[in-house]
C-alpha cells in the first residue's frame, strides 16, 4: 500500500499530491484538476476533514456568506477584478472571451458535450466521462450551446 508523501493520478485525469498512509489519503494534500482548479485539505483515511478549493482563476470558494454569481452579486470573478464591459457587450462565461465549442456541442463547464455521443471532453478534447441520464437533461436544458447556423446581421431598412 502507498504511504509516506507522493502523488497518484485518477483515470480523469485528477491528481493527489502529497500524505499517504495505507493506501489513503492522510495528512495534508491537494487535489490537482484538469481544469485548473485545486483542493487543499487535511485528510483524515481518505475524507477530508478540513480544506479549501480554490478555482483556476484565483478565485477561493467559501462555504458561508458565498456572493459570488448569485442574487446579490451576478459578476463574474473576472468582472470583479477587471470592471465590467461596456452595455451592449455580454460576458457569457468567467473566461473572456469564452471558449469556442465546437459546432452542435455544449459548454457543460467542465468541458465540452457532445448530445449526439454523450461523451464530454474536456477542453482539450480529452475524454472525461458518458453523461448519464440526468446529465443530459441538466446540460441540454441549461448550458450553452454552439450556433447551428450562421447568423447574419441585418440592418435595418
Amino acid at each position: 500500500r502507498m504511504e509516506g508523501q507522493g502523488s497518484y493520478t485518477l483515470p480523469t485525469g485528477t491528481e493527489y499530491r502529497g500524505a499517504l498512509r495505507d493506501g489513503m489519503f492522510d495528512g495534508e494534500g491537494e487535489l490537482l484538476f484538469p481544469n485548473g482548479g485545486r483542493y487543499r485539505a487535511v485528510w483524515h483515511r481518505g475524507v477530508p476533514v478540513q480544506g479549501k478549493y480554490t478555482f483556476a482563476d484565483g478565485l477561493e470558494y467559501k462555504d458561508k456568506k458565498w456572493h459570488y454569481c448569485d442574487g446579490y452579486d451576478r459578476r463574474f470573478y473576472t468582472e470583479m477584478c477587471s470592471g465590467l464591459k461596456p452595455p451592449g457587450t455580454s460576458q457569457l462565461t468567467n473566461l473572456d472571451p469564452p471558449k469556442k465549442i465546437p459546432q452542435g456541442c455544449y459548454d457543460c463547464g467542465d468541458g465540452f458535450y457532445n448530445p449526439e455521443t454523450r461523451v464530454i471532453v474536456d477542453y482539450k478534447l480529452r475524454f472525461l466521462r458518458n453523461a448519464d441520464d440526468d446529465e443530459h437533461e441538466w446540460i441540454i436544458r441549461t448550458c450553452r450551446k454552439a450556433w447551428d447556423e450562421t447568423i447574419e446581421h441585418k440592418p435595418k431598412p
